[in-house]
């Protein structure tokens, strides 16, 4: 039930009198509100971010209480109260307490956060687009979009993530949602460009709706891959919310074209100056057969932004998200439902935005039905070295899979740069075993060969010649799926078809 119950509901009272009490004085009334916080924490759900919070506040020159402050100043009090109540009530301290009990009681994930498509449809043509594979005619209808809000509800997923295609192609349903669901946080990923005083005027009337705008530095940088005259209608969309007094952030993605442009302090400037109170940065990931390689950023590259997104943390008033290198602050990769995962415009279920592999679709499943479909009886663990085991991955990985009923074998010690006589090894394992799940956890060694492996299990005529064809292999998963857990942030073996 979406409904809340009585001890949900004298939660929402006592923070909603919290929050007023705080617009009263927000100087004075902060370092009270987190002394009230530290007592209604009673388990220590939030005490990382208590602490975080309360190094913050404790020094009124902080980058992060200028931040916090200029809520009051930039953002309208009605809209600003809105987001404080979905997002600190009914997102966490409503959904938190939900979502755990049925994570016990069903044995699976629930995503804090849903992130779907209403549409494939675009009105730009980026260069290297993850989701240009897609194609640009499928749709979610409204009751559909509608239902998924309404079971996630019922789960206690209260954070609902526009992508697409753009979302804002359907912006009349994203704002009827809005309207809908007016105790949910909703944002979408978009371009911008569709953003008018019309829509703006929407956005401050239903008050729960904050795009991240798709910016990917200055003029020269953005346009190179969204085409020009797109960093001129961002530019006007921000300005438009802004002077609305709307909440707003950016979406930035980088390349290896636009690393300079987009890692500067100029451009975390700009932003700062045109309004965005947070944002998100992703790596580009080439996703597809037609995928533009060349636009994948470097190791260096990689390693100047993460170091350059905590520099800024450290003195810039935004709030910042690293995708890929977040890690250390989520425990490990969110997807699969762990703290999000990724309904496409087709209906289809998805681990992660960037992983296009679905076994569930809403108008077949109910979205706690597709949370608990890993099936299987069997499942092939393939290793490398020894770090997994001794840092007590493999171990968590093997309790895992026998929690979920499953029979587990080890295939260990794949070398660096395996070799064919390994990979000839692992298939005939996987052949006498007959797993209907193979993991490989690791660097890219051992996942390229657990791929090559899977192939010759699945098709052991194949050759390596065979393989060696660019998207040129049969259809997989006819025995097996294939799950890759991998130890590092620099070969995007899992995401992609090929193994070295």
């Amino acid at each position: 039930m979406s409904e809340k119950s009585m001890v949900e509901n004298v939660k929402a009272f006592a923070v909603k009198k919290a929050l007023a009490y705080l617009d009263g004085d927000p100087d004075k009334n902060i370092p009270k509100l987190l002394e009230w916080v530290d007592k209604f924490d009673k388990d220590d759900e939030y005490l990382t971010q208590r602490n975080a919070f309360r190094s913050v506040v404790s020094n009124p020159d902080n980058n992060w209480y200028r931040l916090i402050k200029s809520l009051w100043t930039d953002i309208d009090d009605d809209v600003r109260k809105t987001f404080f109540e979905n997002f600190i009530v009914n997102a966490n301290l409503i959904g938190g307490p939900r979502q755990k009990k049925l994570k016990e009681e069903h044995g699976c994930n629930i995503p804090w956060a849903i992130l779907m498509d209403p549409t494939s449809a675009c009105n730009l043509k980026c260069k290297g687009c993850w989701a240009a594979e897609y194609g640009n005619k499928l749709n979610m209808t409204y009751e559909q979009l509608d239902d998924i809000i309404k079971q996630g509800k019922a789960m206690g997923t209260y954070m609902y993530l526009f992508s697409g295609g753009e979302p804002m192609v359907r912006k009349a349903d994203i704002i009827k949602l809005c309207e809908a669901h007016p105790d949910c946080v909703f944002t979408a990923f978009t371009n911008g460009l569709l953003i008018d005083e019309q829509f703006a005027d929407d956005m401050l009337r239903v008050k729960n709706f904050f795009p991240a705008i798709s910016v990917e530095g200055f003029r020269e940088a953005t346009d190179f891959r969204r085409g020009e005259g797109t960093f001129d209608g961002v530019m006007r969309a921000m300005k438009i919310l802004k002077g609305k007094k709307l909440p707003f952030g950016a979406s930035c993605c980088y390349t290896s074209k636009n690393i300079d442009s987009l890692s500067s302090e100029e451009y975390m400037d700009m932003l700062i100056e045109s309004g965005a109170k947070f944002a998100w940065f992703f790596h580009y990931m080439p996703v597809g057969n037609d995928a533009a390689v060349e636009l994948l950023p470097t190791p260096e590259q990689r390693e100047i932004m993460y170091h350059k997104i905590r520099e800024y943390r450290s003195k810039k008033s935004i709030f910042t998200i690293d995708f890929q290198h977040d890690g250390e602050f989520t425990k490990g990769c969110i997807a699969g439902g762990r703290n999000y995962f990724h309904i496409n415009a087709n209906g289809d279920m998805e681990p992660c935005a960037f992983i296009h592999y679905s076994d569930s679709n809403i108008k077949d499943k109910t979205l706690l039905e597709a949370l608990k479909t890993l099936k299987g009886t069997r499942a092939m663990v393939c290793v490398g070295g020894g770090s997994m085991k001794r840092f007590g991955f493999l171990d968590k990985v093997v309790e895992y899979l026998k929690e979920a009923g499953m029979e587990v074998e080890l295939f260990e010690g794949i070398e660096p740069d395996p070799s064919v006589d390994t990979v000839m090894r692992g298939a005939e394992a996987m052949s006498k075993f007959q797993p209907d799940w193979i993991v490989a956890m690791g660097g890219g060694s051992p996942i390229d060969a657990a791929k090559a492996m899977w192939i010759k299990y699945e098709y052991p005529e194949t050759t390596f010649e065979d393989m060696c064809k660019v998207f040129g292999l049969p259809k997989l998963r006819t025995k097996a799926h294939f799950v890759a857990i991998p130890s590092t942030s620099g070969t995007a073996t899992e995401v992609t078809a090929f193994a070295v």
